[in-house]
Formats: structure tokens, C-alpha cells, sequence
């Protein structure tokens, strides 16, 4: 006799619970986050001296011509409105009009961003590489020769400044070997010049400027992280079962040790898009750092602003993918989310 079918009920697996209550959390962060960071980075330019106008119109320029620009750029509207206005136009993807350039700002930064995010994807692979490399190769020769050179090259990393060391790199390899053009972007488009081949080429030098100091750091925290794993009791049985030092150190103790690299890796993008700023500068590259300096000189508020945002909302979007990646590396994170 068949049995009555029973009603079918919906019920989540403890894990995806655990999974939707963190994301949720983060998500919940992560908005008010990016308010508070509005409403600071709208005060902080608010406060600054100056007159956009004024800057646009030269010191000579009449007071009445000097009003009625202000009128137009809207900057006469009260403050509390001129920020609703700017919220307003970011959720729709309207960043506004540049007072300097007289294009959309959107536009400015998509074509800046195509020189400035590549630039620091280049510099975060460099970084991951170095310090995973030299920070493995320390925590595996602990207080050996090969551990105390290392590290004593990664204080030599951390002390140097990145607009300094891309002037030795200019020296070396463009002045005196001129294996690097001193500075210049070709473009991605071979049609002036350029293609991807090029471009690359003439972003590798500020590249490896924004990678050693991030590389440094890194890879202390790497070879802290990994001297901890090995010291844990699973790596002792692992080994005491049969497996190679090498086979214990890149299977089992590298991934639990990701957990602090992570952390820092997710910090450092942001820092590496922030220093991109001073290194586009030394290297003349048109980028989006280039963008923000010739933007507060031109008192270009509207651009500043929205660039600053930008790089706050990418700031906290990384923290956010930190945070996801947290938890597919130890699920113990959500537990402790929750």
C-alpha cells in the first residue's frame, strides 16, 4: 500500500543558513560603509578654500562673471542638497559634468581607470608572487642563512619609498641600460602605436616600483603565518605518515595559512590603487591617480569627489571579497559571523 506523499517542507542546511546570515551581515557592512564614506569624503571637499569658479575664470575675472558661473555649476545650492543631488546621481550612474574638462565625469574615470586598474592588477600579481615566494622559502629554511637574507631584503623593501625606488628604476633601466621608455602610455589600441604588448611593457617598471614595498610586507606576514601552521600538530602527523617537507608545506600549511596573507593581500590592493597616484606621476602615465592630481589643482571638486568615492567604494568592496574568501577558506569564520 502506498504511502501518503508528506507534505514538502523547505528547510535550509545548517551551512546555508550559517552562509545567507554572514553574507547578509556583510552586505549590511559593507552599505553602511559606503554612506559613512560619502558623507566624509562630500564634508572633507565642502570645507576646502577656493572657488571653483573663481579657478575657472582666472584671478582677473569679473565678480559678477564669477557669480553667475558659480549659479550655473550649482554651487550657490545649499549643502545638505548639492550631497542628495550627488547620491541621487550615483544610483542612477551619473556622476555629473567635469568643470574643468567639460565632459561627463563617468567617462573620465572609465578611460582612466583602463591604465589605472591594470597597473595595480600587474602590481598585486607581482606582490602575491614575490611575497609568497620569499615568505615560503624563509618559514621553510627558519634561522638559516637563506631565512635571514630574506628577511633582511624585505626590511630593505619596506624602508623604501615607492616614488624613490621608481626613480632608481627609471635611472637604471631606461637612462642608463634604455631597455623601458622613461615614461609615456602607447595605449591599448594598436591604431596609435600602441596594443596590449606595448602597453604592458610600459607599465611593468611602475609596476614592480608599487610591488616591492607591498611584496615586503607581505612576505613577513607570510612567513609568520606559515612558522605558526608548522608548529601545529596535523603537520607533525602528516609528516610523521610518510609526506615530503615540500608536499606538507604547499598542501596543508599554505592554506591554512592564507588566512592572515588574505587579510593583508585584500588591504594592499587598496593601498596599491591609492598609490598609483604618486607612481603614475613620476612615470607621466595618464592615468587614474594622474586624474585626481591635475583635478585638485583645477579645483575640479566634482571630479575629486567622485574619484575619492571611487576608491572608497573599491576599498570596501575588497574587504568585502576578504571577508567572502574568509569563509571558503575556514568555514569557521561564519560561526563565528553568526
Amino acid at each position: 500500500m502506498l504511502r501518503p506523499r508528506a507534505a514538502a517542507s523547505v528547510a535550509w542546511h545548517p551551512s546555508l543558513q550559517a552562509m545567507a546570515v554572514f553574507l547578509l551581515q556583510r552586505l549590511g557592512t559593507l552599505l553602511a560603509t559606503l554612506l559613512a564614506a560619502s558623507l566624509v569624503v562630500f564634508g572633507v571637499l565642502e570645507v576646502l578654500p577656493g572657488n571653483a569658479a573663481q579657478v575657472l575664470l582666472g584671478p582677473d575675472a569679473a565678480p559678477e562673471a564669477v557669480v553667475e558661473l558659480t549659479r550655473q555649476l550649482g554651487l550657490d545650492q545649499p549643502a545638505w542638497r548639492r550631497y542628495l543631488q550627488w547620491i541621487a546621481g550615483l544610483l542612477q550612474g551619473d556622476m555629473g559634468t567635469s568643470h574643468a574638462y567639460g565632459a561627463p565625469v563617468a567617462g573620465l574615470i572609465a578611460e582612466r581607470m583602463a591604465l589605472t586598474l591594470p597597473l595595480a592588477l600587474m602590481a598585486m600579481a607581482l606582490t602575491t608572487l614575490l611575497a609568497l615566494a620569499a615568505g615560503v622559502y624563509a618559514a621553510a629554511h627558519h634561522n638559516r642563512p637563506g631565512d635571514l637574507a630574506t628577511m633582511a631584503l624585505a626590511q630593505v623593501g619596506i624602508a623604501i619609498p615607492n616614488f624613490w625606488f621608481a626613480i632608481l628604476l627609471i635611472l637604471l633601466f631606461s637612462v642608463k641600460l634604455q631597455w623601458f621608455a622613461a615614461g609615456g602610455f602607447p595605449g591599448w589600441s594598436a591604431e596609435h602605436g600602441g596594443g596590449v604588448l606595448p602597453a604592458l611593457r610600459a607599465l611593468l617598471l611602475p609596476a614592480v616600483a608599487l610591488a616591492v614595498v607591498q611584496g615586503a610586507i607581505l612576505a613577513r606576514i607570510t612567513r609568520s603565518a606559515v612558522l605558526d601552521v608548522l608548529r601545529e600538530d596535523f603537520v607533525r602527523t602528516a609528516r610523521a605518515k610518510g609526506l615530503s617537507r615540500r608536499a606538507a608545506l604547499w598542501g596543508h600549511v599554505l592554506r591554512n595559512a592564507m588566512i592572515p596573507v588574505v587579510t593583508v593581500m585584500g588591504l594592499q590592493f587598496a593601498n596599491l590603487l591609492a598609490g598609483t597616484i604618486v607612481v603614475e606621476n613620476v612615470f607621466y602615465l595618464p592615468g587614474l591617480g594622474r586624474l585626481i592630481f591635475q583635478s585638485i589643482a583645477n579645483r575640479d571638486l566634482v571630479v575629486v569627489r567622485n574619484c575619492v568615492m571611487l576608491l572608497a567604494a573599491m576599498v570596501v568592496l575588497v574587504n568585502f571579497v576578504v571577508d567572502l574568501l574568509y569563509a571558503l577558506i575556514d568555514p569557521r569564520v561564519q560561526a563565528r559571523g553568526t
